[in-house]
């Protein structure tokens, strides 16, 4: 299973490095990785996707903790988030199919960031799934780049799970 990790450090030189060392050292893989400052003046927030089981993250926690710049740590897996990606797709466009992906691009609420004679480049932001779901579409088109940023993510106040009202709606 995929854990989404939110993790507070203080905003110094080598933090990242010594975290990501830990990681290697226990032969975890980051799958996904997005580093910012947070809401406090000298301190960042990393969130992080690592695959694993519970036990296994629960013990890398407490190895995150080890660690003298670390201030929190939270497996946000299962709580109430909100999460967005952004990506950067360039797409192969002739004059024939440039319209039909602009259309596509529309419903997925994509912006055109740049037009050339043979190409379109797409910025989307979004959930991980509507990445996936926009890619496999513009497939057919010729994807010549993809550039994809860190899933962040924020734990909802309110403790409303999206995830789990669209499970909802379906089943109606």
């Amino acid at each position: 299973m995929k854990h989404t990790l939110s993790v507070l450090v203080e905003d110094e030189a080598g933090v990242l490095s010594r975290i990501a060392g830990l990681f290697a050292r226990r032969g975890f893989n980051i799958e996904s990785l997005a580093v910012g400052p947070a809401e406090q003046v000298g301190v960042s927030r990393i969130t992080m996707v690592v695959p694993g089981d519970s036990q296994s993250i629960e013990q890398l926690t407490k190895q995150l903790y080890k660690l003298i710049n670390v201030l929190k740590v939270q497996d946000i897996t299962e709580v109430p988030c909100v999460e967005r990606e952004l990506m950067l797709l360039k797409v192969s466009a002739t004059a024939a199919t440039r319209s039909e992906i602009i259309e596509l691009a529309q419903i997925f609420r994509a912006r055109v960031v740049d037009v050339a004679e043979d190409a379109l480049i797409l910025e989307v932001v979004g959930d991980p799934g509507k990445m996936v779901a926009i890619t496999q579409v513009l497939n057919k088109f010729g994807l010549m780049e993809v550039s994809r940023t860190g899933k962040i993510a924020l734990t909802r106040r309110s403790g409303v799970n999206t995830e789990y009202l669209k499970s909802l709606e379906a089943k109606v």
